[in-house]
Protein backbone atom coordinates (compact mmCIF):
# COMPACT_ATOMS: atom_id res chain seq x y z
CA UNK A 1 0.00 0.00 0.00
CA UNK A 2 2.76 2.41 0.77
CA UNK A 3 4.64 1.63 -2.51
CA UNK A 4 1.48 2.45 -4.46
CA UNK A 5 1.03 6.27 -2.87
CA UNK A 6 4.71 6.62 -3.37
CA UNK A 7 4.39 5.74 -6.87
CA UNK A 8 1.39 7.96 -7.22
CA UNK A 9 2.83 10.46 -5.64
CA UNK A 10 6.02 10.24 -7.93
CA UNK A 11 3.57 9.95 -10.94
CA UNK A 12 1.86 13.04 -9.85
CA UNK A 13 4.93 15.18 -9.21
CA UNK A 14 6.59 14.25 -12.63
CA UNK A 15 3.35 14.89 -14.08
CA UNK A 16 2.75 18.56 -12.51
CA UNK A 17 6.09 19.25 -13.48
CA UNK A 18 5.96 18.15 -17.13
CA UNK A 19 3.00 20.46 -17.01
CA UNK A 20 4.26 23.38 -16.44
CA UNK A 21 7.63 22.73 -18.72
CA UNK A 22 7.85 25.38 -21.33
CA UNK A 23 8.59 25.00 -24.84
CA UNK A 24 9.47 27.70 -27.34
CA UNK A 25 10.30 28.31 -30.91
CA UNK A 26 12.12 31.01 -32.92
CA UNK A 27 15.06 31.59 -35.12
CA UNK A 28 18.26 31.38 -34.74
CA UNK A 29 21.22 33.19 -36.61
CA UNK A 30 24.93 33.22 -35.87
CA UNK A 31 28.73 34.17 -37.23
CA UNK A 32 30.64 31.17 -38.14
CA UNK A 33 34.22 31.00 -37.67
CA UNK A 34 36.53 27.67 -39.09
CA UNK A 35 38.96 26.49 -40.11
CA UNK A 36 40.35 22.32 -40.31
CA UNK A 37 42.30 20.39 -38.21
CA UNK A 38 44.25 17.56 -41.04
CA UNK A 39 45.77 14.88 -39.60
CA UNK A 40 49.41 16.12 -40.91
CA UNK A 41 50.60 18.86 -39.53
CA UNK A 42 52.32 19.65 -42.61
CA UNK A 43 48.99 20.10 -44.55
CA UNK A 44 47.91 22.13 -41.45
CA UNK A 45 50.49 24.22 -41.97
CA UNK A 46 49.21 24.81 -45.46
CA UNK A 47 45.65 25.31 -44.84
CA UNK A 48 45.76 27.30 -41.55
CA UNK A 49 46.15 30.52 -43.34
CA UNK A 50 43.57 32.12 -41.44
CA UNK A 51 40.13 31.20 -40.75
CA UNK A 52 37.48 31.28 -43.05
CA UNK A 53 34.19 33.86 -41.56
CA UNK A 54 30.64 32.73 -42.30
CA UNK A 55 26.99 31.87 -41.09
CA UNK A 56 24.40 30.07 -39.99
CA UNK A 57 20.43 30.39 -40.32
CA UNK A 58 17.61 28.31 -39.26
CA UNK A 59 14.49 27.53 -37.04
CA UNK A 60 15.40 26.41 -33.25
CA UNK A 61 12.96 25.08 -30.47
CA UNK A 62 13.51 24.60 -26.93
CA UNK A 63 12.14 22.44 -24.02
CA UNK A 64 12.61 23.31 -20.01
CA UNK A 65 11.38 22.72 -17.46
CA UNK A 66 11.65 25.50 -15.14
CA UNK A 67 11.71 24.29 -11.31
CA UNK A 68 14.83 22.69 -12.03
CA UNK A 69 16.02 24.81 -15.00
CA UNK A 70 16.69 21.33 -17.05
CA UNK A 71 15.65 20.86 -20.69
CA UNK A 72 16.76 20.43 -24.32
CA UNK A 73 17.29 23.08 -27.34
CA UNK A 74 17.45 21.73 -31.37
CA UNK A 75 17.98 23.94 -34.54
CA UNK A 76 17.79 23.28 -38.22
CA UNK A 77 20.85 25.46 -39.36
CA UNK A 78 22.00 26.80 -43.01
CA UNK A 79 25.29 26.79 -42.38
CA UNK A 80 28.67 28.66 -44.31
CA UNK A 81 31.87 27.08 -43.20
CA UNK A 82 35.47 26.26 -45.15
CA UNK A 83 38.92 27.66 -44.19
CA UNK A 84 41.74 29.45 -46.04
CA UNK A 85 44.72 27.63 -47.44
CA UNK A 86 47.31 27.86 -50.42
CA UNK A 87 46.58 26.52 -53.66
CA UNK A 88 48.47 23.79 -53.38
CA UNK A 89 47.74 23.02 -57.56
CA UNK A 90 49.71 26.17 -58.44
CA UNK A 91 53.05 26.58 -55.93
CA UNK A 92 55.43 28.18 -57.93
CA UNK A 93 58.22 25.80 -56.50
CA UNK A 94 61.01 28.60 -58.36
CA UNK A 95 59.49 31.30 -56.24
CA UNK A 96 58.15 29.30 -53.54
CA UNK A 97 54.93 31.35 -54.08
CA UNK A 98 51.88 30.50 -53.77
CA UNK A 99 48.00 31.54 -54.08
CA UNK A 100 45.71 31.86 -50.80
CA UNK A 101 42.40 30.29 -51.74
CA UNK A 102 38.91 30.15 -49.93
CA UNK A 103 36.93 27.02 -49.50
CA UNK A 104 33.75 26.90 -48.92
CA UNK A 105 30.73 24.45 -47.88
CA UNK A 106 27.29 25.05 -47.48
CA UNK A 107 25.37 22.19 -45.26
CA UNK A 108 22.70 21.51 -43.27
CA UNK A 109 23.55 21.93 -39.56
CA UNK A 110 21.11 19.76 -36.88
CA UNK A 111 22.16 20.05 -33.49
CA UNK A 112 20.84 18.68 -30.57
CA UNK A 113 21.80 19.50 -26.76
CA UNK A 114 21.09 19.02 -23.31
CA UNK A 115 20.30 22.80 -22.12
CA UNK A 116 20.86 24.23 -17.90
CA UNK A 117 19.39 27.48 -17.66
CA UNK A 118 19.30 29.86 -14.38
CA UNK A 119 16.73 32.89 -15.05
CA UNK A 120 16.18 35.82 -12.50
CA UNK A 121 13.03 37.14 -12.45
CA UNK A 122 12.60 36.54 -16.50
CA UNK A 123 14.71 39.54 -16.78
CA UNK A 124 18.19 38.01 -17.15
CA UNK A 125 19.59 34.25 -17.53
CA UNK A 126 22.60 32.30 -18.16
CA UNK A 127 22.61 28.89 -20.07
CA UNK A 128 24.95 26.14 -21.07
CA UNK A 129 24.67 23.16 -23.69
CA UNK A 130 26.28 20.33 -24.62
CA UNK A 131 25.15 17.38 -27.22
CA UNK A 132 25.47 16.03 -30.32
CA UNK A 133 25.09 17.56 -33.90
CA UNK A 134 24.58 16.20 -37.51
CA UNK A 135 25.66 17.57 -40.67
CA UNK A 136 24.71 17.42 -44.15
CA UNK A 137 26.40 18.73 -47.31
CA UNK A 138 24.39 20.61 -49.52
CA UNK A 139 27.07 22.35 -51.56
CA UNK A 140 30.65 23.05 -51.75
CA UNK A 141 33.73 24.92 -53.64
CA UNK A 142 36.64 22.92 -53.19
CA UNK A 143 37.96 23.25 -57.00
CA UNK A 144 40.17 19.59 -57.11
CA UNK A 145 42.14 20.14 -54.11
CA UNK A 146 39.77 19.14 -51.32
CA UNK A 147 36.54 16.67 -51.20
CA UNK A 148 34.04 16.97 -48.46
CA UNK A 149 32.15 14.52 -47.45
CA UNK A 150 27.97 13.99 -47.47
CA UNK A 151 27.62 13.38 -44.01
CA UNK A 152 29.65 14.40 -40.31
CA UNK A 153 28.89 14.73 -36.73
CA UNK A 154 29.91 15.81 -33.32
CA UNK A 155 29.55 17.82 -30.59
CA UNK A 156 28.42 20.97 -29.35
CA UNK A 157 29.28 23.10 -25.97
CA UNK A 158 27.78 26.38 -25.63
CA UNK A 159 27.36 29.18 -22.80
CA UNK A 160 25.31 32.71 -23.23
CA UNK A 161 22.78 34.61 -21.75
CA UNK A 162 19.08 35.35 -21.86
CA UNK A 163 17.34 38.38 -21.74
CA UNK A 164 13.60 39.39 -21.02
CA UNK A 165 12.60 35.27 -21.53
CA UNK A 166 12.96 35.78 -25.48
CA UNK A 167 16.16 36.73 -26.72
CA UNK A 168 19.46 34.33 -26.44
CA UNK A 169 23.01 35.82 -27.16
CA UNK A 170 25.44 33.09 -27.04
CA UNK A 171 29.15 31.16 -28.06
CA UNK A 172 29.41 28.06 -29.28
CA UNK A 173 32.11 25.20 -30.49
CA UNK A 174 31.76 22.49 -32.78
CA UNK A 175 34.24 20.16 -32.46
CA UNK A 176 33.90 17.78 -35.52
CA UNK A 177 34.52 13.94 -34.43
CA UNK A 178 34.31 12.45 -38.29
CA UNK A 179 36.46 12.80 -40.90
CA UNK A 180 34.27 15.94 -42.51
CA UNK A 181 37.56 16.70 -45.85
CA UNK A 182 40.39 14.77 -47.50
CA UNK A 183 42.67 15.52 -49.75
CA UNK A 184 41.63 15.31 -53.55
CA UNK A 185 42.56 12.16 -55.29
CA UNK A 186 44.21 14.50 -57.98
CA UNK A 187 46.61 15.62 -55.43
CA UNK A 188 49.70 13.70 -55.33
CA UNK A 189 51.25 14.34 -51.78
CA UNK A 190 53.84 11.54 -51.59
CA UNK A 191 50.94 8.86 -51.78
CA UNK A 192 49.53 9.91 -48.64
CA UNK A 193 45.68 10.84 -48.27
CA UNK A 194 44.90 13.66 -45.31
CA UNK A 195 41.60 13.79 -43.71
CA UNK A 196 40.59 16.76 -41.76
CA UNK A 197 37.75 17.35 -39.02
CA UNK A 198 35.74 20.46 -38.36
CA UNK A 199 36.43 22.96 -35.78
CA UNK A 200 33.83 25.77 -35.83
CA UNK A 201 33.00 29.11 -33.08
CA UNK A 202 29.99 30.63 -33.74
CA UNK A 203 28.35 33.28 -31.72
CA UNK A 204 24.77 33.58 -32.38
CA UNK A 205 21.46 35.24 -31.20
CA UNK A 206 18.01 33.92 -31.44
CA UNK A 207 14.44 35.17 -30.73
CA UNK A 208 12.23 32.68 -29.02
CA UNK A 209 8.76 32.97 -29.07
Amino acid sequence: MKKSVFLLATLLMVGGITAQAQFKWGLKAGLNVSKISFSEEALNDLTDVSNYTGFQVGPMVEFTVPLIGIGMDAAILYSNQGFKGIDLQNINLATAQAQVKTYKTNSLLVPVNLKYKLTFLDVVGAYATAGPYAKFRLSDDLLEQYETKSFGAGLNFGIGVELLAHLQVGVNYQLGLTDDYSQSSTLDLAGQVFKGKDRVWTVSAAYLF
